[in-house]
């Protein structure tokens, strides 16, 4: 499980973002400070780092600075209300993987976080695939094969076969299905897991995902 540091001294964004880290099935740790933000980066232990700018103690430029300085190469996310082209540059040019605004949705930060760590996972340009049986996802064009047949997938769809194709032959119940593709905080209640296997199924076939009654679903 890839563990997340999040350097954000405002509780709500900090506990917004790390309840949906969570439940997509990653470890978060929050601080507050650039000097907390510092000495746990430089520990080793994190695969990548959502750095606030306006941290009440260092500027986020310069725990940016002091990380890479050190020889610290996890990506880094800056994640800030600053939204100047002149801060995003700054920010690009000073050592940060990527820059996000606020206000931000968090579907688009996971994306990110999600690109960024299978960047870490395939170094050298080496292309990232899942495989199953004859089905085989490209995690950096996003396009799947169903045996030599190539699927156009929605966002929605390729999240979905993935958390599948990384789950082979485990059932996956509905609850677990929401928090990993649609978040913590989609409506329980809702029925858009049915409706996404339901569009999943007609693009690989419905023989391949496989509904355990009263469970969830399994890829067989």
């Amino acid at each position: 499980m890839s563990q997340i540091l999040i350097a954000e001294d405002e509780g709500r964004i900090a506990s917004f973002v790390a309840k949906g880290l969570k439940a997509a099935g990653y470890s978060p740790v929050h601080v507050s400070t650039g000097r907390d933000a510092i000495d746990l980066a430089s520990t080793g232990d994190f695969d990548l780092l959502i750095l606030d700018l306006g941290l009440p103690d260092i500027d986020g430029f310069d725990v940016l600075d002091v990380i890479r300085s050190s020889g610290v190469t996890m990506p880094v996310i800056i994640l800030t209300a600053r939204s100047s082209v002149t801060d995003t540059v700054a920010g690009l040019e000073g050592g940060a993987d990527d820059y996000m605004a606020k206000p931000f949705r968090f579907e688009e930060l996971l994306a990110r976080v999600r690109l960024r760590l299978r960047s870490e996972a395939a170094p050298g340009g080496e292309t990232n695939v899942i495989s199953h049986a004859d089905l085989s996802l490209d995690l950096r064009t996003r396009r799947l094969k169903v045996g030599a047949s190539e699927v156009d997938l929605s966002a929605r769809e390729f999240t979905l076969a993935e958390t599948f194709l990384r789950n082979p032959g485990q059932v996956l119940s509905r609850e677990q299905l929401l928090s990993r593709v649609w978040g913590y905080d989609f409506d329980p209640g809702s029925n858009v897991v049915d409706v996404y296997v339901r569009y999943l199924r007609k693009k690989v076939g419905a023989q391949r995902i496989e509904t355990v009654r009263g469970m969830g679903y399994r890829l067989v």
